[in-house]
């Protein structure tokens, strides 16, 4: 059995009691169904919460918990040969980042859209972060940010071209329509933690690209493993969870995040005139229904009166949930 990853191999005490843990691995996972609630019912045991999403190509997940639950969770999935060699992850928090916990099932861990990708067979090179900076350094290698446009807004590396993507569904047709293996013939990719890549290096090897490399655990590693001195990342990453982004040594960011459209938040956001907590922000104050609309100011006229009671405000659906499964 591999050994289970401890505080991402620091012995420096942390000072939260979150650990937030992302992991993935491309597997042939046959009998991929039976895990739903396997992994769901020791989450809820153990007070985890997050996402993990299980397909017939393997696992992709983000949970938080407690360091003695995060450590049971790490063991109970290593118990599983398949699992050997998963790609991990930690992180911290000073508070819950996640509402509840959710195990599903889907056609890809990540979506591309694309059959006969097979990243468990074919990926690119992966490129640790001590010698990433090295590589896009190199004038003859087109580095390419494969993560969607309000991840890159937020933040991204020095002279990476972006696709323009609003999904990870159309990179495909952008490596089809902008890039040639004849004339690029050296690629670098990035994204979060390493997982779109794993598709997306998977993809163009399969479209002729001969030379493609990928940053290994993603911009999440390469920020907690690089001194800020030699960064050559710029701004924030964006995380999907409560803290809404990181910066170097993983410490949160600067963003908010808004509920209605789920898009991060800057400082200057925050000060539009269409910004109002809870209820809108610049990107979505003209695109919400009049049924969105009432939803979300219901939901913020409750987060308001919990506050007044001093009360956690977790929503309705959370707490029927949350009664059902005691």
């Amino acid at each position: 059995m591999k050994a289970i990853p401890m505080n991402n191999g620091s012995n420096k005490p942390k000072p939260s009691k979150i650990v937030v843990a992302a992991m993935y691995k491309f597997v042939d996972l046959p009998d991929y169904k039976k895990w739903q609630f396997l992994l769901l019912n020791h989450c809820k045991k153990n007070g985890i919460r997050g996402t993990i999403l299980i397909a017939e190509e393997g696992i992709n997940g983000t949970v938080a918990g407690r360091r003695k639950s995060i450590d049971s969770l790490m063991k109970f999935i290593y118990s599983n040969k398949a699992f050997n060699g998963l790609e991990y992850k930690e992180s911290y928090a000073q508070k819950m980042p996640f509402l509840r916990m959710k195990v599903r099932l889907k056609k890809e861990i990540v979506t591309m859209g694309v059959a006969d990708v097979n990243p468990s067979k074919l990926t690119g090179v992966h490129v640790d972060p001590q010698k990433w900076n090295e590589l896009i350094s190199d004038p003859d290698v087109l580095v390419i940010d494969t993560r969607n446009r309000y991840e890159y807004d937020v933040g991204t590396f020095m002279n990476a071209v972006y696709p323009e993507t609003d999904s990870f569904r159309e990179f495909p047709e952008y490596v089809k329509s902008k890039l040639d293996p004849d004339k690029h013939k050296k690629i670098a990719m990035f994204c979060t933690g390493g997982i779109r890549c794993e598709k997306a290096t998977s993809f163009m090897l399969s479209q002729g690209f001969k030379d493609v490399y990928q940053l290994n655990g993603g911009i999440l590693r390469y920020l907690e493993e690089i001194d800020p001195e030699e960064n050559r990342w710029q701004g924030e990453c964006f995380v999907f969870d409560g803290r809404v982004a990181v910066n170097n040594g993983l410490k949160p960011g600067n963003y908010e995040q808004c509920f209605a459209c789920r898009m991060p938040l800057s400082k200057e956001n925050l000060k539009s005139e269409h910004y109002e907590p809870g209820i809108s922000c610049p990107h979505c104050y003209d695109k919400l229904s009049a049924e969105k609309l009432k939803r979300v100011k219901d939901r913020q006229r409750q987060i308001e009166l919990a506050k007044k009671r001093n009360e956690p405000h977790i929503g309705k659906v959370y707490k029927s949930r949350i009664a059902k499964s005691k």
